[in-house]
């Protein structure tokens, strides 16, 4: 017995709500007798898991209906956003009320889940796992940058002493040159008054002997001349002034700017700085020969845009107000208009699996959610053309000015690309680094999409160029064509894309090929059989399947790599 279910209790087939159950479907969570296992699994054999109603995983249990309290809520109210049973769907509360089927809401959220499991243990976990060790490896070698540091202010204030006591010696030796040559001058000086005195005391001696002397010869007087005035005139004083040191105020500020200073601790904050880890991809080679899979008949009768919503299901759009989802068999699955009737430029399906599309006449960009459809972006002054969701979430917009006509006498760029998280505007990508415009300046097609080393890559249709610029914006290269004697129409790219390989596959309408790039703008090789005609639209889903909208309304699964 299923300890799972109590004693009382019988649990009967959803379908025939009488046999007792004994099997289950994996896929549908649905409760099954034998006898209704062919009937549940008549459409789309090949999703069904059924298993004994034992060995199941878990059993979907729908919440019970506040109204209806025997009812499980198989619905969800759109208007009223509630879960209700399928008697309140026809109540007078509900009534002209949209509804959507909780099954399918759980099997969407489910992927969404099962997608975010494999997210956060593939990449998420692997990348905060990388920025701690990154962080602890900064803090363990802190100490020892630090310490750099502090020698180098050492070896500088040494060096500094080391100038100071050159500095010192220089004045000191300058000091006693000095001295010496202030001595020499004084002595000479000296010895100069002294021969003056020495003259002086021998005429003192010999003047004091005449007057001594009792015998005075006349002749002696008559020859006497007085020497006094010659020794008034005294010699010339000699001033020799000490030497003066003066020394420069210490003022602490300047030595201190003289000496270098500490460029000072910052902290910021780098958008992107860390980059998601990828998960590892296997390589894969290209198939010598690509092979069609399948062609499903889309009915439109110009096919424009092709977004991959998941292995199993394609949205597609054209010159038409209509988008149409189809599965892999080429059942039509869902179909949404577009809030104004016009046809929409271009389509992408968001990492939570939303549609959005770019409707240039109302200059807006809308999402399409549960069947709601909301303006996410509305533009001044430009005109939407095509999309594309990165892998981060965010949405790159290429656009062009709406005042193409007056190009001729008000010239100015015209075309550019737009980063959005949300509907918030966060990189520009127009110019060069020379200041040129990188796209043409027209209102022609530019598909885009995001390279898995994160370049952004620019079909530009009336260039006839592939432009691709890394994730900051700046010009990685431009791919111009491949020369070939079969492929003689010049090279006007229509849509592009990428794959797991970080392969660039763009489509080539006139020349009715494909053209594979490596990440580099390396011409890998066409997809020129395959029976295509005109292809217009591109896109890759997770396994690498190619699927190509041709202008006349045909889509087809491509098999291209090995």
């Amino acid at each position: 017995m299923d300890p799972r279910l109590s004693a009382q209790d019988l649990i009967r087939c959803d379908l025939c709500e009488t046999a007792i159950v004994q099997m289950y479907c994996e896929f549908c969570h649905v409760k099954l007798c034998k006898p209704c296992i062919g009937e549940h699994i008549a459409e789309e054999y090949s999703k069904h898991q059924i298993v004994p109603f034992q060995q199941r995983k878990s059993t979907l249990i729908y919440p019970k209906c506040t109204t209806h309290p025997t009812k499980a809520c198989e619905l969800q109210c759109k208007e009223c956003d509630i879960p209700i049973c399928a008697l309140c769907s026809v109540s007078e509360s509900h009534k002209r009320h949209s509804m959507s089927n909780l099954f399918e809401i759980y099997n969407t959220k489910r992927q969404t889940i099962e997608k975010d499991l494999q997210d956060i243990e593939s990449i998420i976990s692997p990348t905060y796992e990388e920025i701690a060790t990154g962080s602890e490896i900064q803090i363990e070698n802190l100490e020892r940058e630090y310490e750099k540091l502090t020698t180098a202010v050492k070896n500088h204030g040494e060096e500094c002493h080391k100038e100071i006591d050159n500095i010192v010696n220089k004045l000191t030796t300058e000091i006693k040159e000095m001295k010496i040559k202030h001595k020499a001058i004084l002595k000479k000086h000296l010895e100069e008054i002294k021969q003056i005195q020495s003259v002086i005391e021998q005429t003192l001696l010999s003047l004091k002997k005449v007057e001594e002397s009792n015998e005075i010869l006349v002749s002696m007087a008559i020859e006497y001349k007085s020497k006094n005035q010659e020794f008034c005139n005294l010699p010339p004083k000699v001033l020799v002034s000490l030497p003066i040191f003066s020394p420069k105020t210490i003022d602490t500020e300047q030595h201190y700017k003289l000496f270098g200073s500490l460029i000072p601790l910052s902290t910021t904050t780098e958008e992107n700085g860390y980059k998601l880890k990828k998960p590892e991809t296997p390589t894969r080679e290209l198939l010598e020969d690509p092979e069609l899979i399948t062609t499903i008949n889309t009915n439109y009768k110009e096919l424009r845009s092709v977004a991959c919503l998941s292995e199993e299901e394609i949205w597609t759009s054209g010159v038409d107000s209509d988008m149409k989802c189809f599965n892999i068999q080429g059942s039509l699955t869902k179909t949404i208009g577009t809030k104004t009737g016009e046809w929409p430029y271009d389509i992408a399906v968001t990492i939570d699996g939303a549609l959005v599309y770019s409707d240039w006449e109302r200059k807006t960009i809308n999402k399409v959610k549960n069947g709601q459809t909301v303006e996410m972006i509305r533009l001044q002054g430009w005109r939407p053309l095509q999309l594309c969701v990165t892998s981060s979430g965010d949405l790159l917009v290429t656009m062009y000015r709406d005042d193409y006509f007056l190009v001729s006498i008000f010239p100015r760029p015209r075309s550019k690309v737009v980063r959005y998280s949300g509907s918030t505007e966060k990189q520009t990508i127009q110019f060069d680094e020379e200041g040129k415009p990188l796209y043409s300046g027209n209102n022609t097609t530019k598909c885009i999409s995001e390279n898995r080393n994160l370049d952004i890559c620019v079909a530009d249709r009336e260039a006839g160029a592939v432009v691709v610029v890394n994730q900051a914006g700046r010009l990685r290269f431009r791919y111009t064509g491949h020369p070939s004697a079969t492929k003689n129409k010049p090279f006007k790219p229509r849509n592009i894309t990428t794959d797991s390989q970080s392969q660039i596959l763009t489509a080539d309408r006139d020349n009715h090929c494909i053209h594979i790039l490596d990440q580099d703008g390396q011409f890998l090789r066409y997809i020129d059989n395959c029976g295509l005609r005109e292809p217009f639209g591109l896109c890759v889903d997770k396994k690498d399947n190619l699927f190509v909208a041709e202008w006349s309304g045909k889509l087809k699964k491509i098999k291209y790599l090995r």
